[in-house]
């Protein structure tokens, strides 16, 4: 097999687990003869003359790498290509200096890691450019279709699950509700898992539309059972009851945890506290259900590259690392399920989602 370059980079948010997958594209492809190049802070890296990279070597990537978060390539999640932001208020279709720029590098193929939007970006300018791309799924929102995991998810979780281990002495000590406002874009994954793992009473998620009749019959139930504290965990896209997103200015998600530890004290009397994870639940270490995902995606994707098999996704699969295409993968959005095992785990554990106050109460 002759000798390839092959490229990598890192789109959208950060999250843990990234350096992990890098790594692994590094050390198999060097098992192969290959040379791996990193193109920094994503598809910005391509508009810059000459282009952001460098070159990976393997004797860079011990297994210290394995524990590093966010991205040693550095990333963007602003700057979509084909209506790039000017200096001066206008918007610019630039696709075409991307290409410009994966051209200059002289690449025999693509390597994208990213969410379904930067999968979406990459496989328009793949298509654009004749770039044969590989994606790979990461995002802590855990909302990409056709794979049971992404890169980045089981970390987020663990680190509510933590979060809700600590809140809840200061709970009970203080007798108070603790409400927990975790990430999400539009999908309740980590709000559900870690509500489960983390022993929370009350989950709110943007995929279940919930009723705070419900939500105080549940807490007053707890009360009248004698516990004086409750866990509430509030994924960032739940809407108020008016059916607002609540935003930080006009940007992302932020401020529905105040909204509703400060709707329960009006209407039970309960002292509530606000805890918004935010970016936390990016960074850090990655647990080793991360690294070993991340180590056998990043693995699978150059084996497809040596097999000449592109426009693929790599995915996780019925315990198997497979290959799925990724207009398929970003076409099937998988938000929670209300109707599936996760949700009902909840229910059969007492837990309130607020649908309705005879469920979970």
């Amino acid at each position: 097999m002759a000798a390839k370059r092959i490229g990598i980079l890192t789109s959208g948010g950060d999250c843990a687990g990234l350096n992990a997958v890098i790594r692994a594209v590094v050390l198999r492809a060097a098992a192969l003869g290959w040379t791996v190049v990193g193109i920094r802070q994503g598809t910005h890296g391509l508009l810059v003359r000459p282009p952001l990279v460098t070159t990976l070597e393997p004797g860079a990537c011990g297994a210290e790498m394995l524990r590093r978060g966010g991205t040693v390539l550095g990333t963007t999640n602003h700057g979509d290509p084909f209506d790039y932001p000017m200096p001066d208020g206008s918007r610019c279709d630039r696709s075409a200096e991307v290409i410009e720029g994966w051209r200059m590098l002289g690449l025999d193929a693509l390597i994208g890691v990213g969410g379904d939007g930067s999968l979406a970006i990459l496989r328009r300018l793949a298509r654009q450019g004749d770039i044969p791309l590989v994606g790979v799924p990461k995002t802590i929102d855990n909302d990409i279709g056709l794979t049971e995991s992404a890169i980045g998810y089981q970390t987020a979780v663990a680190v509510a699950t933590e979060a809700l281990d600590r809140l809840q002495p200061t709970a009970a000590s203080h007798n108070r509700v603790m409400v927990l406002e975790v990430m999400g874009r539009d999908a309740g994954h980590i709000a559900l898992a870690s509500g489960i793992a983390g022993g929370a009473d009350v989950i709110l998620i943007p995929e279940i539309p919930y009723d705070f009749a419900a939500v105080t019959a549940h807490l007053r139930s707890i009360e009248a059972a004698g516990r004086s504290f409750a866990l509430v965990v509030v994924a960032e896209a739940v809407l108020t009851d008016e059916g607002r997103p609540v935003r930080q200015g006009a940007g992302s998600y932020g401020g529905i945890g105040h909204y509703v530890a400060g709707r329960i004290h009006a209407l039970t009397g309960a002292e509530t506290r606000v805890t918004v994870l935010g970016h936390v639940q990016r960074g850090g270490a990655p647990t080793a259900g991360d690294r070993l995902l991340a180590s056998a995606l990043g693995v699978r994707a150059v084996e497809l590259i040596a097999q000449g098999r592109f426009d693929r996704m790599v995915a996780w699969v019925n315990r198997q690392v497979g290959d799925v295409p990724i207009l398929q993968a970003i076409e099937h959005y998988q938000a929670v399920d209300p109707d599936g095992a996760i949700v009902a785990t909840a229910r059969g554990l007492g837990i309130c989602l607020g649908d309705a106050p005879g469920l979970g109460a």
